[in-house]
Formats: C-alpha cells, sequence, structure tokens
C-alpha cells in the first residue's frame, strides 16, 4: 500500500506539468531582526500567488485517474481556491462553475475568469461564502457534477502536502528546519505538512497562526473537539474560517494548544505593510501571518535556529491599502481618534490647533451633532510621528481644560463613527 509520503511525492511529480517549485528564500532582514536564520517558502509566487493550485491540482489528478469521467466540476469560493480551481480546470481542459458571493471583489472575479478562460463559468449568489457554498453544493446535486472541496479532504491535504515536500527538498544543509511556522485557516496546509514530516521521520517544531477574529483551530484543540466559531472577522479572509475541516483536525488534533498563535489583525497591517515598504513583497492579509507570528517569538528561544515561515498567498486587492495602512498606524500608536466636545465660539478651532505639535497632523475633522447649543461634538483623527506624542498632546488637552474621549481601541464606537 502506497504511504503518505510516496503519495504526496506522486502529486507534486503532476505538479511540475504546471509550474516549478516556489522558492525557498531566506531573508536577511528577517533573519538580523529576530536573530535566528529566516527562510520564506514563497507560495505567492505560484502561477495563481497562493498554495491553493497544489490541492485543486491533485484533486482533479487523483479524481481523473480514478477513473471520474464527470463532464462538471464546481467549487465555492470567494478567493484563492477559486483561482487554484479555475487554473486547474483550463490545465485539465475540463469544464467548471466556481459560486462566489455578490460581494466578491471585482478583482478577484477577473483574476478567476483570467485563469479558466473559456472552461470556467462564475455565479454570484448570496451575501456571504454560507450562501454560495449551499447554491454550490446545490447545483452540484442537481447536475450530477464533482465539488472540489477548499480544504476539507484527503486529497487536497496531500496536494498541500507538496510544500512539504519541497521545503524538505530545498533546506540549504539537507536537514530539517528547527521550526516551521504554518499559517490555518481550513487547516489543509497544516495538516499535509505536518503528516508528511512525521512520516519521512524528520522532526521538527511546528508554529500555527490563526487571525485572532478566526481562531478555529485553537479553540478546537481547547475542546478536544471541532468547534464552529459563532462570529468570524473575515479581514484575513484567505484564512478566516468558522470551523476546521473534519479531516484535517483529524491530522492536527494532539498538537498542544501552545502551539498556536493568535494574530491580531491590525499587527498583521503592520508586518504587511513593512514587507511592503522594506522588502518589496506584495502578502494578501492570511500571506503575512507566518511573518507576524514571529513577534510572538521569544529572541532568547529562536536565537541561531533555522525557521521556515510558509508565505501562503500575495492576491492583494490594493483598493484595500488605505484600511490596511490605517490598521498599522492604529497599532503602532501613531493614529488616534478622538470625540471632543468642542465650544462653538469664535477661535476655538484656533485654540486647538495651537496645542498640536509639529509632527502632529488633523487627518480627520468631522462635525457629529450639536450636542448643546453652546457645544458641538466633533470626531477629530490626529497622525502623528511617535506614538509618545501622544502623552504630550493628552497634558495639553487637560491642561487647556478640553473634554474629550478617546475613540482609538473602542470598536463599538469607532465602528459607527470612524
Amino acid at each position: 500500500m502506497t504511504n503518505f509520503a510516496e503519495k504526496v511525492a506522486a502529486a507534486a511529480s503532476g505538479l511540475r506539468e504546471l509550474f516549478p517549485e516556489t522558492p525557498l528564500q531566506e531573508n536577511d532582514y528577517l533573519s538580523k531582526k529576530t536573530g535566528a536564520r529566516i527562510l520564506l517558502k514563497r507560495e505567492d509566487l505560484s502561477p495563481v500567488r497562493s498554495y491553493k493550485i497544489r490541492g485543486a491540482f491533485n484533486f482533479f489528478r487523483k479524481a481523473l485517474d480514478g477513473g471520474n469521467h464527470a463532464d462538471l466540476f464546481v467549487c465555492a469560493s470567494a478567493g484563492n481556491h477559486a483561482q487554484g480551481f479555475a487554473f486547474v480546470c483550463r490545465h485539465f481542459g475540463k469544464k467548471g462553475v466556481v459560486f462566489m458571493p455578490v460581494t466578491t471583489p471585482q478583482q478577484k472575479i477577473d483574476k478567476t475568469k483570467l485563469f479558466g478562460g473559456e472552461f470556467v463559468e462564475i455565479r454570484l449568489v448570496g451575501d456571504f461564502f454560507d450562501d454560495c457554498n449551499r447554491a454550490a453544493l446545490e447545483f452540484t446535486e442537481t447536475a450530477r457534477a464533482h465539488m472540489v472541496p477548499p480544504f476539507d479532504h484527503k486529497d487536497i491535504v496531500e496536494g498541500q502536502a507538496t510544500v512539504a515536500l519541497e521545503i524538505a527538498s530545498q533546506m540549504p544543509d539537507g536537514k530539517a528546519p528547527d521550526m516551521i511556522v504554518l499559517p490555518v485557516g481550513g487547516g489543509g496546509l497544516s495538516a499535509g505538512v505536518t503528516r508528511y514530516f512525521a512520516e519521512v521521520q524528520q522532526p521538527t517544531r511546528f508554529v500555527f497562526c490563526e487571525p485572532s477574529g478566526a481562531p478555529s483551530l485553537k479553540q478546537s484543540l481547547e475542546a478536544g473537539k471541532r468547534v464552529k466559531l459563532g462570529k468570524v472577522d473575515n479581514f484575513v479572509d484567505g484564512a478566516a474560517v468558522a470551523e476546521i475541516g473534519r479531516e484535517n483536525f483529524r491530522l492536527l488534533k494532539d498538537f498542544p494548544t501552545e502551539a498556536v498563535r493568535e494574530i491580531p489583525e491590525n499587527r498583521l497591517c503592520a508586518t504587511m505593510i513593512e514587507m511592503l515598504n522594506v522588502e518589496g513583497v506584495v502578502l494578501e492579509p492570511a500571506g503575512a501571518l507566518a511573518i507576524d507570528a514571529l513577534k510572538d517569538l521569544p529572541r532568547k528561544e529562536i536565537r541561531g535556529k533555522t525557521i521556515v515561515c510558509v508565505v501562503s498567498g500575495g492576491n492583494f486587492d490594493f483598493e484595500r491599502l488605505p484600511d490596511v495602512k490605517e490598521r498599522a498606524l492604529r497599532f503602532e500608536g501613531l493614529k488616534k481618534y478622538f470625540v471632543f466636545r468642542f465650544p462653538q465660539r469664535p477661535g476655538a478651532l484656533r485654540d486647538f490647533l495651537e496645542l498640536l505639535g509639529p509632527d502632529d497632523d488633523i487627518a480627520r475633522f468631522e462635525y457629529l451633532k450639536k450636542s448643546a447649543r453652546n457645544f458641538g461634538s466633533v470626531l477629530i483623527g490626529i497622525e502623528t510621528k511617535d506614538r509618545r506624542n501622544f502623552e504630550v498632546l493628552a497634558r495639553r488637552f487637560h491642561e487647556a481644560g478640553w473634554a474629550y474621549q478617546d475613540i482609538t481601541d473602542n470598536e463599538t464606537i469607532a465602528g459607527l463613527v470612524i
């Protein structure tokens, strides 16, 4: 009976028809910053700018080799899985239907059409992923088509495990890395990589990273069973999954909860901006998870170690850049929002402006309402070059008798007015 590693090798061999191995690159900037030897597995350099093409290809390959003669394949996705699916449909010359939410950005729709060409039809259904997934399942049944899941299937896991095979063969000294940092969404990549290294008996430590707004693996490990999250923050759309895959959790359930890091979304934005400005590397939020997780690893613990970070994707819509920059500034303490009780008198604005320092800039000024005859509530956003400047401003505001509230971290109020 063929073991898992042999199946992964067969999948990798087939993948070479589509693209060469993605590079494993040592990153001097991150290495100097952490004191470790940081290697980046650049899945953002695949033909569809993510690793998802691997699982989709292997699923198709095994279905067709197994005698499945379905004329139509189906997937539900608003992101990287759709693009990998479309690319593979064209490669095998098979018709495919991609179900996407109506709210999917046009850029992602266009990229999926580009990769699939004449072989792919896109149907926009519902406002949320669950709606379009339900429609895809119903269509698959009535059309007698073949559903290609995004992560919860053994053939998908095998395909994603080709990342591990490549890492093992690409290590400069031929040894297993001391640590591999893996982003987690549905768990297909993590399940495949961990199983491969266990099977080829190359011991290494694994660190898993999930967005704070979607910790499905961590909560499932804590409960000892799969947990479906009641609420998910979709900002890290490539990893914001409400429930980890059944097959994937079976392979990950024995890892300790401490192996999972929850990554704050705003801190992740700072990492994305840092990699763009310093290294010229464009990453989507999920693609930056593993790099951001380095911030949580004690320097004494990783000094001199060889660490591989899997960069899972680079499909970033630059229309999101203002939001990413905003979140990054707020995380770094360089931008804050306040609601001031502003007196309705001549010269009030001039008096306020005179309190600002040379590095302080008003990024937003908006009257919210007239609270009383002589006062009004004003939303003011301030950017500065040094987070310590806000301590100086707070003192000046207090001494001048200004009444205000810092709403920067108040999710309820900020969500309504910012």
